[in-house]
């Protein structure tokens, strides 16, 4: 029967070793012998002792917590791309603590103030922007904050995204490539950077190329906003013949109001490119050609960064852009049978 209000020195009695061994035992990344943990660990269990993480981190004024806020769910590449932070860090003797806000400044502020009330030694923000004084407000906590697929123009914020701008310009490269000359384009939210970096990419090269946007509309990385986006672009005569939709997640819904809604052909009539390569892209349904971001590359730079900062008091800021490849499916039409590559 576990006794009240057991603590590390009844532990260390019973497991026969001094108190300082079971600190390291309970303390994540701290060496102690296998030996030492197995009977540390059966007279804790016997006791019913758990260790205090919030009084201990009050005494070493680390809570070895990490604060993730987050826009949304609904876009595929964020739970798993959350899945391998949260390991990632676990694997460092990190935990996290989830939080959801809306893009607004007012909802975004309110979370941050939350996130530091529970002492955490870092924040993630992810699919979310901060205004200058939020980035400060952090700062003077000594509470280090890193971007992950989002960057700003403050160059006082790390930042860890994919190459979205030379992403752009390899969608509109394909297409050029394959004949398409009628070329669309469905914008993501117009706040965020990802949206705006793809875009440039986009327009650039299409440009370079003697080529003008087709048709522009705005999906704002909602479904039901990219199925509205779609029966716009597509509802009239002169239609265009390709479409790069600013990630995948609007474009399955792009893709399902152009077959089933208006009767068009996929890659047939229209060829569709998304942003993202989430796991559905690569369903029969959809067989999405896009751009891959490469999570597991971006979340270890941003662990690196972040941890680094924790750890070793590196506070230098670090915009890292990674390359992501154009994984080309049957979504779209090709001079040359190329499915299933990467370029």
């Amino acid at each position: 029967m576990p006794r009240e209000n057991t603590t590390s020195i009844d532990v260390a009695r019973r497991a026969g070793v001094s108190q300082s061994a079971v600190s390291r035992v309970f303390t994540p990344g701290a060496s102690a012998s296998r030996q030492t943990v197995e009977k540390v660990r059966k007279a804790a269990a016997e006791l019913g002792y758990r260790p205090n993480s919030l009084a201990r981190a009050m005494v070493s004024g680390h809570s070895r917590i990490i604060g993730l806020v987050v826009a949304y769910l609904q876009n595929q590449f964020y739970p798993e791309a959350l899945e391998k932070l949260s390991a990632a860090l676990q694997s460092r003797g990190y935990h996290v603590l989830v939080f959801l806000t809306a893009r607004t400044q007012g909802d975004i502020t309110d979370v941050i103030e939350e996130i530091l009330d529970y002492q955490v030694d870092g924040i993630i923000a992810a699919s979310v922007a901060l205004s200058s004084e939020l980035a400060e407000r952090c700062q003077a906590e000594g509470v280090p904050l890193v971007l992950f697929n989002r960057s700003q123009d403050d160059t006082a914020l790390s930042s860890v995204t994919s190459d979205n701008y030379s992403g752009g310009r390899k969608v509109a490269e394909f297409f050029i490539a394959n004949g398409h000359r009628r070329i669309g384009y469905i914008a993501g939210w117009e706040g965020a950077s990802t949206q705006r970096d793809r875009e440039a990419g986009f327009i650039d090269a299409l440009a370079e190329a003697g080529l003008a946007l087709h048709a522009r509309s705005v999906g704002d990385f909602q479904t039901d906003k990219a199925r509205d986006a779609a029966l716009a672009m597509f509802s009239g005569d002169d239609i265009p013949d390709a479409v790069f939709v600013s990630n995948d997640h609007m474009a399955f819904s792009v893709m399902d109001t152009l077959r089933f809604e208006l009767e068009l052909r996929v890659p047939e009539d229209v060829s569709v490119v998304g942003y993202d390569d989430v796991l559905a892209a690569s369903w029969r349904g959809y067989d999405l050609t896009t751009v891959r971001q490469p999570a597991g590359q971006m979340v270890d730079e941003t662990v690196d960064i972040l941890l680094a900062q924790i750890e070793g008091g590196n506070i230098t800021p670090r915009r890292i852009e990674i390359d992501g490849p154009l994984v080309v499916r049957s979504s779209a039409r090709c001079a040359t049978s190329t499915k299933g590559s990467v370029r």
